[in-house]
């Protein structure tokens, strides 16, 4: 297959993943918001697309992490990068079918990692960076963003017993339009960029542009449209999951968690730390329903969604390491996997028609809780 058809197909479907890390990651921002009324939903993921958009102009040193940190970009070739991003959009999909909130960065770097080792053998892989710039902050973001989202809720809460109820409530929902918006910003400095550097780094690969070149204003532009364009689909199931699931949400909660979640979301992405913006909208919210009541987080929901993260690297590595190796055998394997990959897309997509998890129940679920809190009170 000529090398210059491959790479445009790369470019296509690394913003296919990117579209799909939308509309994923769109309940990172706004599960919150809708949560506790504080947004309607397509107000909601209006907003957070075009937020996504400007966010992913103002910073590319995720993007330059990717394009030259985690693989060698001498030892791999377009079309295991092709296989790699299959990997992690099937992840993508299974995951968001469930309502699973898994890590759409992961599935990437899962895929990727997986399909560089298999196809270009174990020293294309960089894992003194995989650690420092990818696993470290896995662990460490969640964390630190449930901690100060505790602490947060806490300090909150105390405020809010002095105040007149009914000012304090609007004023908190006020205060979380602004704290998603932020974590809105903040996700396009780091997911967008994810993808731009996917693009860069099959450019270098093929020749285009030179080892260590920063992504060129046609990645960007078109990264960031496509993470916005899938954004404002907005991803309900997960959207469910993360506002609902996982801890009852309040607005002075939600406005703890949003918080904590776009400070880590931003220290990273000014480090070059290509976290996943998943495990610390998660972390956040968990945080502030500690915070809160420590018997109201869910746990079985936070089991299912460790889980998911602990196999998301693994999973995605394991598909990216089949379509990699085929799709590096030449024209007939990149064909195969474009083909079998558009299949059980197709597939997926046909299956969650069945049972859709639409903006409308998520609007009957806040109108329910607030008419209970209002019979508590």
């Amino acid at each position: 297959m000529d090398p210059a058809l491959v790479v445009i197909i790369v470019v296509v479907t690394a913003l296919i993943f990117d579209f799909t890390n939308g509309f994923h990651d769109t309940a990172n921002a706004m599960a919150t918001s809708i949560a506790t009324g504080a947004l309607k939903p397509r107000t909601a993921v209006a907003l957070s697309a075009v937020l996504n958009l400007v966010g992913a102009f103002l910073s590319v040193e995720v993007a330059k992490t990717i394009s030259g940190g985690i693989v060698d970009d001498a030892q791999i070739t377009p079309a295991v990068i092709f296989g790699g991003l299959v990997g992690a959009i099937m992840w993508n999909l299974v995951t968001w079918y469930v309502g699973l909130p898994s890590s759409s960065s992961h599935a990437l770097f899962g895929g990727l990692i997986g399909a560089a080792w298999v196809a270009s053998g174990v020293d294309s892989i960089h894992f003194a960076k995989v650690v420092d710039k990818v696993l470290v902050p896995a662990i460490a973001a969640p964390l630190i963003a449930g901690l100060v989202a505790a602490l947060a809720t806490i300090l909150v809460y105390r405020l809010k017993k002095a105040s007149d109820p009914r000012v304090s409530h609007t004023g908190f929902k006020v205060g979380q339009v602004a704290s998603a918006s932020l974590v809105s910003l903040a996700h396009g400095t780091n997911d967008a960029q994810k993808t731009m550097g996917i693009i860069t780094l099959a450019l270098i690969t093929s020749g285009s542009l030179a080892p260590g070149s920063a992504p060129p204003t046609w990645v960007i532009v078109s990264a960031g449209l496509a993470i916005a364009l899938g954004t404002y689909l907005g991803g309900w199931r997960i959207t469910h999951t993360l506002g609902r699931g996982l801890t009852t949400i309040e607005p002075a909660q939600g406005f703890a968690a949003q918080t904590s979640t776009a400070t880590a979301i931003l220290a990273s992405s000014h480090l070059g730390f290509a976290l996943s913006t998943t495990h610390v909208a998660s972390g956040g919210i968990m945080g502030s329903g500690l915070g809160r009541d420590r018997h109201g987080v869910k746990w079985g929901t936070m089991g299912k969604m460790a889980a998911g993260w602990l196999l998301t690297l693994p999973a995605a590595g394991i598909v990216g390491a089949i379509a990699g190796k085929w799709a590096s055998s030449g024209t007939t394997g990149v064909i195969g996997v474009a083909v079998i990959g558009a299949a059980v897309s197709i597939g997926i997509w046909i299956l969650s028609r069945r049972e859709p998890v639409k903006p409308e129940h998520i609007v009957d679920e806040v109108a329910a809780q607030a008419e209970l809190h209002k019979v508590a009170a």
